[in-house]
């Protein structure tokens, strides 16, 4: 299926000002541009940030392009066990119920042609932790309706598809869908994490590129996939979505694209009308749910 060129999808429009979407990481790049689109379309917004600082200049700059009716900000740590639980507790007393979830914020350290592996617990907590306990954080405050539906949209990364893993033992166990497991994915985070700190990662069959990023996606991707069929009957579709190469702070600016374009695939998604939306889907570049298996 290709994306629609109408964000609205002309008369399948579902949402409004009363539907609420919160969106990690979202004062600069692909998640403020997210912010900004969805705002835009009519969707109340939390924009979250680590740093208070930043966030709130981020929703000023977006309030006086005349998005203020549908912005709110929150500080958010996703990487702080004990931010996400604060957090939670402030949109259950401000807002109450959720319709969308775009988990967005992330961290890589290496530079575009770099490989250092050094920060690889903080960036495993950061991009598959963060998202992990932010949703189940949430997961009581989703409007669990049978005509709209509730989603939750993983942002990720091709360099964690499982071709890249050339490890037959990794490979096995996340291949093996049916017995798949949130503590068998959490095993291979921490057999990764124990071969980084034995100076043994490059000979174990990981991904090569950005390895620490790549095996944080390699997770979330896995976990996406089991929370989308837990999930399946309460209404909540779950999927991922692969932006591509993003002219973004953690691309030192170099991109194939713009993170407004990248937005606005993002928000197609998030916005997709209920007859067409699926769930446990991993999308990449301008094609709807181009991968089933990821």
């Amino acid at each position: 299926m290709e994306l629609s060129q109408d964000p609205l999808f002309s008369s399948t429009r579902w949402w409004g000002k009363e539907t609420r979407a919160i969106v990690t990481g979202g004062n600069r790049g692909i998640g403020l541009a997210m912010v900004k689109r969805l705002a835009e379309l009519g969707v109340t917004v939390i924009l979250t940030a680590r740093d208070a600082n930043k966030g709130k200049q981020a929703l000023e700059m977006l309030r006086n392009e005349g998005l203020a009716n549908y912005i709110h900000f929150s500080i958010l740590d996703v990487s702080d066990p004990h931010s996400i639980s604060l957090f939670a507790s402030w949109f259950n007393n401000n807002f109450g119920l959720l319709d969308i979830l775009v988990n967005n914020a992330a961290v890589s350290y290496n530079g575009i042609y770099e490989n250092s592996v050094k920060n690889a617990e903080i960036v495993i907590n950061t991009n598959f932790y963060g998202p992990k306990l932010l949703i189940e954080a949430l997961l009581p405050f989703f409007r669990c309706s049978s005509t709209y539906k509730s989603r939750i949209l993983n942002f990720t990364s091709r360099l964690g598809l499982l071709h890249n893993v050339e490890n037959k033992e990794v490979r096995a166990i996340l291949e093996d869908e049916e017995n798949l497991s949130e503590e068998k994915i959490e095993g291979v985070i921490r057999l990764f994490l124990k071969q980084v700190k034995e100076g043994k990662w490059e000979k174990e069959g990981w991904p090569k590129a950005w390895t620490d990023y790549a095996v944080s996606k390699l997770a979330l991707n896995a976990y996406s996939k089991i929370l989308a069929t837990r999930l399946r009957d309460s209404n909540i579709s779950v999927n991922c979505f692969c932006p591509g190469f993003t002219q973004t702070g953690m691309t030192g600016g170099k991109g194939s694209r713009t993170a407004e374009i990248a937005a606005n695939i993002g928000a197609q998604l998030a916005l997709l009308p209920p007859q067409f939306l699926q769930t446990g889907k991993f999308t990449m570049g301008q094609n709807l749910f181009l991968h089933s298996r990821f």
